[in-house]
């Protein structure tokens, strides 16, 4: 396989999860009939640039569907994350009725009904139909489409040049990584900025988050490969902050190589220098995470084998891609954990791909009191333990297993 940014051989590998189905990729009770289609789920790291990439089985197109279910409106957290970086964005770039914001994966609009609420002209591009219909529903201007070169151009001739571009958790889930960064490019005013968050390879890697790996994420992401895929695209970071999101994510501060005018700030550099210290750009770095995966998944198993044998009911909350990435690793079905809840109406009365566990309403846990509440978002847990607290009413105790078993006590 070759690197999908700098076209090198790449045969180190990272982690191997098997096979999966692509994790959004939920069930209806007719597809339950059918065959689902697994691809293998293996992630290598390039030894030149060290850009960590999904080997090659999955296209694009079998994973950001007309019925993608994942709705990023849903979280409240994330909602609160998103309402204050529209708040700091605005007044550190002095954004206003004059300017013109463009969020590529626009979603459901979580983020824009904030920049359209202060009065700023925006757009998004979101390439699928469901969540690009709740953003339309939102009075947002949707372009329904892929973004690279050939729609940052068209954008542009049609006047829509942007002060500030935003592409939150995406920028993993893109194959043809350089025509996707390019466009933001061609895509900026001569003095625009662009801002990309995603989850940071260092935390991933550290703190055992092998669940944030699937199929609709092609790459996991260092600053010091961002750096390089930037620079050869025609961006330049300038800057950079460490955020909590997603269990540890960057937010990283872009502008055109040619026309932009921010200092380099010294964050870049000192987590440059982070990462270059922990050995990110050695093989070293990447050895042994297989053993430390295979130890999570060992335990989750034991786990919901024990509480069966005890005669434990178990459900799960959040029908999650990292969630069915843990279920599937461990080979769970209905017989270990019962059901799966989600807030979610796109998601409820589904199945979780692989799993085939249902998806049903939060009401199903009053009627189930089940025993034990998997919480598969992990990176939301301060959130859901809060919405959740009832369960200890007939003596519900939570569970989480990245990055390590803990069971409430």
């Amino acid at each position: 396989m070759k690197c999908r940014h700098c076209s090198a051989e790449i045969t180190l590998p990272f982690v191997d999860l098997g096979s999966a189905p692509p994790s959004n990729a939920y069930l209806t009770k007719q597809s339950l009939r059918a065959p689902e289609k697994w691809f293998p789920l293996r992630v290598l790291v390039c030894s030149k640039c060290w850009l960590v990439q999904t080997e090659d089985f999955a296209q694009a197109d079998e994973l950001f569907d007309a019925d993608y279910a994942y709705f990023s409106g849903f979280s409240t957290s994330w909602l609160a994350h998103s309402e204050r970086y529209v708040v700091e964005m605005a007044a550190r770039f002095e954004l206003g009725a004059a300017s013109h914001v463009v969020e590529v994966a626009a979603n459901d609009g979580y983020l824009l009904q904030y920049v359209q609420a202060r009065g700023i002209p925006c757009t998004g591009v979101e390439p699928t139909a469901s969540t690009a219909s709740a953003a339309r529903a939102k009075g947002i201007s949707i372009v329904e489409d892929f973004f690279g070169v050939r729609l940052a151009d068209e954008l542009a001739g049609r006047g829509l040049q942007a002060d500030l571009t935003a592409a939150n958790n995406v920028l993993a889930h893109v194959p043809d990584i350089n025509d996707f960064v390019a466009g933001f490019a061609r895509l900026l005013k001569p003095q625009g900025v662009s801002t990309f968050e995603f989850p940071h390879l260092l935390k991933l890697a550290l703190e055992n988050q092998f669940d944030t790996i699937y199929h609709e994420h092609f790459s996991y992401l260092s600053l010091t490969a961002v750096e390089k895929v930037f620079a050869s695209n025609g961006l330049a970071v300038f800057d950079v902050q460490e955020l909590p999101t997603h269990g540890g994510s960057l937010r990283v501060f872009a502008q055109r190589t040619d026309t932009g005018k921010h200092r380099r700030s010294d964050n870049v550099t000192a987590l440059l220098a982070r990462e270059a210290d922990k050995g990110m750009a050695s093989a070293s770095f990447y050895e042994g995470f297989q053993a430390k995966t295979n130890r999570v998944k060992d335990d989750f198993i034991r786990f919901l084998l024990d509480a069966k044998a005890a005669g434990k009911s178990v459900a799960a909350y959040g029908a999650a891609a990292k969630g069915n990435t843990l279920m599937n690793y461990a080979g769970i079905r209905p017989d270990l954990i019962s059901f799966v809840v989600d807030r979610n109406p796109a998601k409820q009365d589904k199945f979780m791909p692989g799993s085939r566990i249902p998806i049903v309403a939060e009401s199903q846990l009053q009627v189930a009191k089940p025993d034990y509440v998997v919480i598969l978002p992990w990176n939301l847990k301060q959130e859901v333990v809060k919405q959740l607290d009832y369960i200890h009413a007939w003596g519900g105790r939570f569970v989480t297993a990245v990055p390590s078993l803990r069971v409430e006590e």
